[in-house]
């Protein structure tokens, strides 16, 4: 017999009880809320985790098990297409920090101080945050949603505009989108916010595409005709995609780009009325700029702009008529890594960043090297105090007109992130001026190519007055750079250590944990090809390039260097060799520890230049000198000279990994061939990584591809059966690391289950006992089930007589499983009490049970009718099984 367990209330309209407790497992005890079936592993969080733009990862120990899908309850997270293995130290982490209740207190909380304040940066010859000279319009458009994905629902077409309406001739286009947060909302607290699209009655759309508007302002105000976009349909979807919506964005980007051009030319009588109220905009001079989710959406969109899909793969059908002349990516994720390395870039790391906690983004700078032509830049801006919602007035209490929470969250008070305790952490305010001040620097740089903002994003160590208290440190790879030192596996390190940022084995690794540093976050785990060099004590490290590298030209030598979060001032000294094996000494770097905690992802390289004399016009050889105790770790090194160039798009081969979606079949293995297209002019190169759903194990390896149209076929063995289960999924995903751009990264193959749902029954038909003796049904299966089932209970109105009220059940089952008060007594119906019971792989047989209770009271008999759902282990929609029923007398 399987005991019921209680459920609570139905949150937001979900299918999923509340507050069921987890089932046992299937295999060996897993820690509390865990469950575990033949194709699924189940989190049940004992908590809402608000939805957010990071992925709910599911870890065992430090290897990937891969990104869960939420339900609608937003407390349960399911990863599908999984086969039970040795599971051992399940962790969830969200943004890189764990979230599950088994996570060791001291990853939670340590007593830290931080630096004292640094001291004040120089001010930068402009300042691009200054209100312009133009009057502004402000106005929305709405038009017909369109199909995007395999999206049960059109994303809507709406978005709001700000843009100058005396501005002469036509104007940039600056262009927004939003990231993934909460779609709906019935009232002003979080329980009632939901992940539903359309919005259902009785709820509100979150205006999420309305909060930038202090940014659109100071835009407009400069000339710039600004558009923000939501994509609230997006949001309620994109879990259910392979790559998180970052194809179904860029998708929405150019739909609506497509219209901005129609209505820049032949078109404009038709546009809407706000407009052709502002100045007519220039779709060769476009800068977008994303926000979380919106970040990764708006860099496919570049890339998908520069080498288009091939057609039939793509949502978006129309020709490219405008020209991406830069981004700015605010807290963006990066699940792919494959941004285009010739689209000039800029990215916004908040340093309190509680939702994309890892900062993920620096993969915007760190993936693009040695991939194009190096002329674009990308920079990297380490906002200190800046969290990842309050960009958005629409996610910032006080200023939004929905639910919202500040994303950084601490047990105690955090001295770096903690409003009115930490010193560095900014108020809403600061936090979005800041964020404007920024967004309109690259566009100065990027669409403007006014080469004095630069400083402000390429390491200079510069400030802009209108960013207020905000401190801003920053790095740059790109603009011309020549490498000096890229470290990788050839690399001759000498009193140093050659590290890998993502290990195969804890010696190999550069950190304990690769999430500490945004440099390290993985793509996949291990993913070879990728290393620092780690320096310790005092000794001098000697780091030997293959070949000498030509620095003819070069101002300085800019090196990007690692030192604990807090460190003191760490003084290096720093010579090179050149090709003639010349020694010459360039002085001392010294470089201060990022402010950090526990929950900070601080292990932040800052960039250190030092004159390098005209006449190394190679280096053959670096030295580095550590001048204090502490440990520290070279990114790389670059030849710097100052000025932007003009980007220029390399000859970049375009890859996709394909999928396919296939019966599971009967008992016996299968072999699926999985194509990776290509098409370009020149020889490209890919690493392609294959994850064992069986193991979890993923192995790598290197493609070459050859120029012109190529077709790849990666071979993937699938076992079938013949009992009813859930889907599996084995994943090929693909990096670029050699004359490539990858657009869909991941594919493989997804098996669908066609064994039919076993058939239900549910006896006796009504379940008669006196008060005080529980009502007891039995629920049978035709047919075993090879992964978990859920059967959900939920009280209806009986069809006759008086019905059974939340005082004749017992009181401890009904508050356990409705969250409620017994008092008043009600009838069951109006409470959301119920039963959830999981059945177990295997399992033809359950018993369910309502404990009743004495009350004294002569009564008469009292009838209850339970409507009886099943879930599958995916909690996809849940099917009707019948009605179990019962009369309770006195």
């Amino acid at each position: 017999m399987v005991a019921a367990l209680a459920v609570g209330t139905l949150l937001l309209g979900t299918s999923v009880p509340a507050s069921a407790d987890p089932p046992a497992p299937a295999t060996s005890a897993l820690p509390p809320g865990w469950s575990l079936g033949r194709h699924t592993l189940t989190w049940r969080s004992d908590r809402v985790i608000p939805p957010g733009d990071a992925a709910v990862e599911f870890w065992a120990g430090d290897r990937l098990l891969g990104r869960a899908e939420d339900t609608a309850d937003l407390r349960t997270f399911v990863l599908r297409g999984i086969d039970p293995g040795k599971l051992t130290d399940l962790q969830v982490r969200i943004g890189g920090r764990r979230v599950d209740a088994a996570a060791p207190a001291t990853t939670q909380r340590r007593t830290i101080t931080p630096p004292a304040a640094a001291p004040a940066q120089p001010v930068n010859a402009v300042d691009p945050g200054v209100t312009g000279p133009y009057a502004t319009t402000t106005g929305e458009y709405t038009l017909p949603g369109v199909r995007l994905s395999d999206y049960p629902e059109p994303v809507e077409m709406q978005a709001v505009v700000v843009a100058p309406t005396n501005a002469p001739g036509n104007r940039p286009l600056a262009l927004f989108l939003h990231g993934r947060h909460w779609t709906c909302h019935s009232g002003d607290t979080m329980s009632t916010i939901s992940l539903d699209w359309p919005c259902k009655p009785g709820s509100r759309a979150v205006p999420s595409y309305r909060g930038y508007l202090q940014a659109q302002q100071l835009l407009a105000s400069q000339g710039y005709v600004t558009v923000s976009l939501s994509s609230n349909g997006i949001n309620a979807y994109d879990n259910g995609d392979d790559d998180r919506g970052a194809q179904a964005r860029s998708s929405l980007v150019r739909t609506h780009l497509a219209h901005w051009a129609d209505w820049s030319g032949s078109g404009r009588g038709k546009a809407p009325a706000v407009v052709r109220a502002g100045a007519r905009a220039d779709l060769s001079h476009v800068l977008l700029v994303g926000h979380s989710r919106g970040g990764e959406g708006v860099s496919r969109a570049a890339l998908d702009s520069l080498t288009p899909p091939p057609a039939g793969q793509d949502d978006y059908h129309g020709r490219v008529r405008w020209t991406i002349r830069g981004l700015l990516l605010i807290g963006p994720t990066a699940f792919g890594q494959n941004p285009h390395p010739d689209v000039p870039s800029a990215t916004i790391l908040p340093g309190c960043d509680g939702d994309v906690s890892d900062l993920q983004g620096q993969m915007y700078v760190d993936a693009p090297r040695g991939i194009g032509s190096g002329r674009a830049l990308h920079s990297a801006l380490y906002m200190v105090g800046a969290n990842h919602n309050f960009f958005n007035t629409e996610w910032t209490p006080g200023q939004a007109s929905s639910p919202s929470i500040d994303d950084f969250t601490s047990p105690e008070p955090d001295p770096v992130c903690t409003p009115g305790t930490a010193p560095t952490r900014l108020t809403p305010q600061q936090q979005q001026t800041a964020g404007a001040t920024y967004i309109a620097t690259a566009a100065r740089l990027f669409v403007a190519a006014d080469d004095r903002a630069r400083p402000l994003l390429d390491g200079s160590g510069v400030r802009a007055p209108s960013a207020g208290p905000a401190r801003v440190l920053t790095h740059a790879v790109g603009a011309g750079r020549t490498p000096v030192v890229l470290p990788d596996a050839g690399l001759d390190v000498r009193g140093g250590r050659l590290c890998a940022e993502v290990p195969e084995t804890a010696e190999d690794a550069c950190l304990e944990s690769v999430t500490a540093s945004p440099h390290f976050v993985p793509f996949a785990s291990p993913e070879p090809g990728r290393w620092a060099v780690a320096l310790t004590g005092t000794a001098t490290a000697t780091v030997r390039p293959a070949t000498a590298m030509p620095t003819a030209g070069s101002r300085a030598l800019a090196l990007r260097l690692i030192v604990p979060p807090n460190a003191p001032a760490t003084s290096f000294g720093v010579a090179v060799a050149d090709d003639r094996g010349r020694r010459v000494d360039l002085g001392t770097a010294t470089v201060t520890g990022v402010p950090g905690s526990d929950l900070t992802s601080s292990y932040w390289a800052q960039e250190i230049r030092l004159p390098l004399p005209s006449g190394v016009r190679a280096v053959s050889r670096l030295e580095l000198t550590p001048r204090g105790a502490g440990p520290a770790w070279l990114i790389d090194a670059w030849g710097w000279r100052p000025g932007t160039p003009a980007p220029r798009v390399a000859a970049l081969d375009r890859v996709d990994v394909g999928g396919l979606s296939v019966d599971e079949g009967g008992d016996g293995t299968r072999t699926y061939a999985v194509p990776v297209t290509s098409y370009g002019k020149s020889p490209a190169r890919v690493r392609l990584f294959l994850t064992d759903p069986k193991t979890y194990e993923t192995t790598s390896w290197v493609a070459d591809i050859k120029p012109g149209r190529t077709r790849l076929t990666v071979p993937i063995a699938v076992t079938g059966n013949t009992t009813y289960g859930g889907d599996r999924a084995y994943a090929l995903t693909a990096k670029a690391i050699g004359n490539a751009v990858v657009g869909d990264y991941i594919g493989g193959v997804r098996t669908r289950e066609d064994d039919p749902f076993p058939e239900f029954t549910i006896t006796p038909a009504v379940a008669t006992v006196a008060e005080g003796a529980p009502l007891t049904w039995t629920v049978r299966l035709s047919a075993p089930a090879d992964d978990y089932l859920y059967l959900v209970l939920l009280p209806q109105a009986p069809a006759t007589g008086p019905e059974l009220s939340s005082t004749d059940v017992d009181p401890e089952w009904f508050t356990g499983s409705s969250g409620e008060d017994p008092e008043p007594s009600r009838p069951l119906s109006a409470t959301a009490a119920g039963v959830v019971v999981p059945i177990e792989p295997g399992t033809t047989t359950v018993e369910v049970t309502v404990p009743t209770v004495t009350d004294g009271l002569a009564e008469g008999p009292e009838n209850v009718r339970f409507q009886a759902l099943v879930y599958p282990a995916d909690f996809g929609d849940p099917i009707p099984v019948g009605f179990a029923a019962g009369t309770v007398t006195d």
